[in-house]
Order: C-alpha cells, then sequence, then structure tokens
C-alpha cells in the first residue's frame, strides 16, 4: 500500500471538501425525522397550521441544502477518482517500462494487462465510492444512533443488541469475502491469457482448423471464471440479508414497543414515526456498509495484485556516476567484448544456457553467429543491449562494461532487429522513424531503399503514409522484416544487431540487402544471427555456437578444416544441393 502515499498526498485536500459536502448531506438527512416529528406531535397533534407550515417550509431548506451538498460532492469525487484513476495508470505504466526482462518474466503478461486495466479500475471505483455514499453511510449510522437515542433513550435500548450483531456479520463478510475475490482475479488473468494467445495466433488456429479446441480451451478457464465468481458472490450474499433481517426485526421490536409506551402515554406518535425512520437510515447506512466492504475486499485484492509490481524492484542497477557509454578512444568505438561469460533465465533451476562464452568483435567487423535452434544464439546478443546481464563474467561495448553503464544510454548506441519482427499501428513512416524520431523524410527512405523496403512501399497509393494494421497484418513476412531492417538502419548506430531477420526473404533479396549493408557499415560493427550458412559465410568471422558454448571461430575456409559442427550444418545446407545440381 505504500505507492498510495503519493495519491493520498496529492489529493487529501479535494477528499477532505468532498467529505464536508457528504457531511452536509448527511446531517441534512438527520435533521429531516425530527422536524417530521414536531409536525406531527406539535402541529398535527394540537392543529396549529402555523406550525405545519414553518416546519415544512424548513423541511424544504433543509432538503435543498442536502441536493446542493450532494451534487457538489458528486462533482468533487468524480474530478478524483477519474484523476487518481488515470494517474495511476499511467504510473504503473511507466513502472513496467523501467523493469528489466528478467522482472517482467516473473508476471504473466496477460496478469500484467489485467493490474493495468480491471484492478485499476476495482480501485477507482472504490475510491469514487469512498468520497460519495461510503463516507456518507458512517456519518448516518452514527448520527441516527445519537438522534434516535437523543430522541427516546428507552427505545434506544433496542440499538444496542441491533448494532453489534451487524457489526459481527460485517465483519464476517470481510473475512470470508477477501480470499475468495482474490482467486477470482487469478481466474480472470486465465481468461484475459487464452484471449490474447488465441488473438495473437488466430491465424495458426485457423490453418489448422483448432477453433473448436480454442473454443474448449476458453469455455475452460471462463467456467473457472464463473465458478470462483458464483462462490465469491454466494459467500457475500448470505450477509446482506442477514443485515436486513436483523434491522427489520428492530423496527418491528421498536414499533411494538413504541405501542405499548403510546398506549400507556408515555411516548407521542410522532416520536415513533421519527424513531422508525432512524432506524431505516440506520439500515440503510448498513447496507451500504456491508456493499463497502465488499468492494473494499475487491480492491484489497486489485491494490495487491498493483502494489506487487510497484515493489519489484530493478534487477538491473548502474552507478549514479556511470560513465558515458561513448569511448575515449575512437579506435574503441563499436567493440564488442565478451570474457568468460555465463547466463541462465531465472526459473530455469539454475542451467545455464550460455557457457564460458569468450571472443571480441573489432570495431567495423562483420561477425556471423550460426548453430542449431536452441543453441544460445539470441540469448547471446541479448546481453549486449543488456536486456539481461550475464551470471558471470563480463560484457564490453566501447571497452565498457555494460553493467556500469545506463542502459538507457548504451541502446541508443545499438540497433537491433529482432527475430520476432514487431511492427507497430500507424503509418510505414512512423514506424521506420520509430528507430529515430528525429529522421528526416530523405533518411527514412535512403534506410529503405538499403533495406530493400523502398520499391514496394512507394509502389502502395499512399507511399509511406500507408497504414498498417496491427502487428503488420496487411504486410507479408519479408516486407516486415524489411521494414524492421530500415527501422534499425535509419538509427545510425555503432553496433548493429540482425537476428535471423531475413528467414521470410528470397535468397536474391537478402544479397542485395547484404551488399548495402557492406556500403552503410563501413566502420559499424554488425552481428548476423542466420539459420542459412549462406547468410554467414562471407563475414569477417563466424562464431558457432552448440549447446551453449561456442566450439568454432574463424573465417569460413578455417571453420571447413577444423570445425566439425560448423561442417556438419554446410553439409546439410549447402552440401546436399550442391549433390543435387551435379
Amino acid at each position: 500500500m505504500r505507492f498510495m502515499n503519493k495519491y493520498i498526498k496529492k489529493y487529501w485536500k479535494l477528499f477532505c471538501v468532498s467529505i464536508f459536502f457528504v457531511t452536509l448531506e448527511a446531517c441534512a438527512d438527520l435533521l429531516q425525522p425530527t422536524i417530521m416529528a414536531k409536525i406531527i406531535d406539535v402541529g398535527v397533534a394540537n392543529r396549529q397550521m402555523n406550525v405545519v407550515l414553518q416546519m415544512g417550509g424548513l423541511m424544504l431548506l433543509v432538503t435543498a441544502m442536502g441536493a446542493v451538498a450532494a451534487s457538489s460532492r458528486n462533482i468533487v469525487s468524480s474530478r478524483v477518482s477519474q484523476s487518481f484513476g488515470a494517474e495511476l495508470r499511467s504510473d504503473l505504466f511507466r513502472k513496467i517500462q523501467t523493469l528489466s526482462f528478467e522482472n517482467i518474466d516473473r508476471f504473466d503478461r496477460a496478469s500484467l494487462v489485467t493490474r493495468l486495466t480491471n484492478d485499476i479500475t476495482q480501485v477507482q471505483t472504490f475510491v469514487n465510492g469512498l468520497m460519495r455514499v461510503f463516507a456518507k453511510a458512517p456519518l448516518l449510522c452514527i448520527g441516527s444512533l445519537i438522534m434516535a437515542t437523543r430522541l427516546n433513550p428507552h427505545l434506544a435500548v433496542v440499538l444496542l443488541i441491533v448494532v453489534p450483531v451487524v457489526g459481527v456479520l460485517i465483519a464476517l463478510n470481510m473475512k470470508v469475502g477477501f480470499p475468495f475475490f482474490t482467486r477470482v482475479q487469478h481466474a480472470l488473468d486465465r481468461v484475459n491469457l487464452v484471449m490474447r494467445e488465441y488473438l495473437s495466433g488466430v491465424r495458426v488456429v485457423k490453418a489448422f482448423n483448432r477453433f473448436d479446441a480454442e473454443v474448449d480451451k476458453f469455455d475452460g478457464v471462463n467456467q473457472e471464471y464463473r465458478r470462483r465468481s458464483t462462490l465469491a458472490m454466494r459467500a457475500m450474499a448470505i450477509f446482506s440479508p442477514g443485515i436486513t433481517l436483523t434491522v427489520n426485526f428492530g423496527i418491528v421490536a421498536i414499533i411494538w414497543l413504541g405501542g405499548l409506551r403510546v398506549n400507556s402515554g408515555q411516548m407521542q406518535v410522532g416520536h415513533i414515526i421519527a424513531f422508525v425512520n432512524y432506524m431505516t437510515q440506520i439500515l440503510f447506512s448498513l447496507m451500504t456498509i456491508s456493499m463497502v466492504f465488499n468492494m473494499l475486499v475487491r480492491a484489497k485484492a486489485s491494490t495487491g495484485r498493483i502494489g506487487e509490481v510497484f515493489e519489484e524492484q530493478n534487477t538491473m542497477t548502474w552507478s549514479e556516476a556511470a560513465p558515458a557509454v561513448e569511448p575515449k578512444d575512437e579506435t574503441m568505438r563499436g567493440r564488442i567484448d565478451f570474457e568468460q561469460v555465463s547466463f541462465a533465465y531465472a526459473g530455469s533451476n539454475g542451467e545455464p544456457v550460455l557457457r564460458d562464452i569468450t571472443f571480441s568483435c573489432l570495431p567495423g567487423e562483420t561477425v556471423g553467429i550460426i548453430g542449431s535452434t536452441g543453441s544460445g544464439k539470441s540469448s547471446l546478443i541479448n546481453l549486449i543491449p543488456r536486456f539481461y546481464d550475464a551470471g558471470q563474467g563480463t560484457v564490453k561495448v566501447n571497452g565498457k562494461d555494460v553493467r556500469e553503464v545506463d542502459p538507457q544510454r548504451l541502446r541508443e548506441t545499438i540497433a537491433v532487429v529482432p527475430q520476432k519482427t514487431v511492427l507497430f499501428t500507424g503509418s510505414v513512416l512512423d514506424n521506420i522513424r520509430f528507430g529515430n524520431e528525429r529522421a528526416t523524410r530523405e533518411e527514412i527512405e535512403h534506410a529503405a531503399k538499403m533495406a530493400e523496403a523502398h520499391d514496394f512501399v512507394a509502389a502502395f497509393p499512399e507511399g509511406y503514409d500507408t497504414m498498417l494494421g496491427q502487428r503488420g497484418v496487411n504486410f507479408s513476412g519479408g516486407q516486415k522484416q524489411r521494414i524492421s531492417i530500415a527501422r534499425a538502419l535509419v538509427r545510425k548506430p555503432d553496433i548493429l544487431i540482425l537476428d535471423d531477420c531475413t528467414s521470410a526473404v528470397d535468397v536474391a533479396t537478402e544479397a542485395n540487402i547484404k551488399e548495402a549493408l557492406r556500403t552503410y557499415a563501413q566502420g559499424l560493427t554488425c552481428l548476423i544471427i542466420a539459420q542459412r550458412i549462406t547468410s554467414v559465410m562471407d563475414a569477417d568471422k563466424i562464431i558457432v555456437m552448440d549447446q551453449g558454448r561456442i566450439v568454432g571461430l574463424g573465417k569460413h575456409e578455417e571453420l571447413m578444416e577444423t570445425c566439425g559442427v560448423y561442417q556438419e550444418i554446410f553439409q546439410s545446407q549447402v552440401g546436399k544441393e550442391m549433390h543435387h545440381n551435379v
């Protein structure tokens, strides 16, 4: 709950203003039964019309005052709750942005979406209600108890029995409800997860005609969500009727005891009517308090889940006086050094995916990285822009340990084309400019030409202003990869990392891209990860990976003589093709 301190400090004044108006509204409600008692006991009983008119006018005035207070309260509470919700959602999004990959991997992606949406809405709704009916209920309850006791102390004995019983029911309500609603939120996470997986893989589902299986999967989590919600509602449903029954028994007791006292001349009829009105107000306030605690249980569960994200501490640290990523010696610009590096993902039981990695990429070199699937190629390059920190050893960029450099400043010098192409909703121009927001139109077109994207983009009726659908759904795989390469090139980095990013383009297009890169990459360190050996054969240096280790390092000719793994890859991809052609 510590993350709430910021918002409490910011909004407590407006919160107090809202409570002031709620108090005025509650006072207006509390005065009306007493005024009604005077109208009956004095005006009606004594046939004094002037008293009826005076008290009636006073009641209208009090009602008008309560209406103005209620309207003011609604305006203030809505403003505060909406501002609070928007700011909390923005702060949570920013917090997620600051977390490292290791931190984010601890949360399910669907769970983070639920926390940003449903959980914050639950808290926002509670805050809004807290400044409206929630604050009014205890004021009305306590005020009614005081006014009723002041009106007739003898009948107030009924309240001494009713109120403690209701208090016990509310306490049980909270104790029973909290675990249920925590499980409901977890079930909602599962619903979001299944829906998110289906939407991201809808083409695969339809291609394999697995619609029925996906429906069954969604029905499973949906029914589980329904079951948990039903259990929670069923558990909470017991208490509201119990509170209503208890208070109604109290009203019956008041009418019965009051009737006896009226018959004996110890009490006036107007007092009974006023007392019943106060009991009705107590019933309303207690029912509201019960509803408050129902919402409190949900808000508490949601607040805990939001707090988990805010409490997450970034695993990446660096000194406030972190050295600049710019090298002191220009001959070191773009140099990459791995010194006995080992790395394991969190949750992998400590099993390393990289073992004792040592190599250097000199400035201006083009280095190919090749190996079988799961050999650790992508894990290796993820350490360079510091997406993850090495468990052992040192990774250096420009001669400096990446753990001592601010990750933001480090990544400004690196451009990555990921294995899985990610494009954003917007125009082609916006997607390429994502790599460098200050890039001019000419620079964007130049980058697109080098990535072999200019021709097909220019062929569109709207050219670079052509809008992409979600994840670039209206573009082919090869087109998306070329736009992704253009986005990296427009950044003009010191280090360019291409993670198997030409797998969806034909060999001729790949050759044109590589030829353009040779011209562009003069003085630029370029790492190319590939499945096709032809993509790296002409590299200055080739790193061969197998089971997380470097098993070969050198040029193509050297590896063909010294590295068995490289020879196997060559024979499986090129040798058979050559034999087939012969």
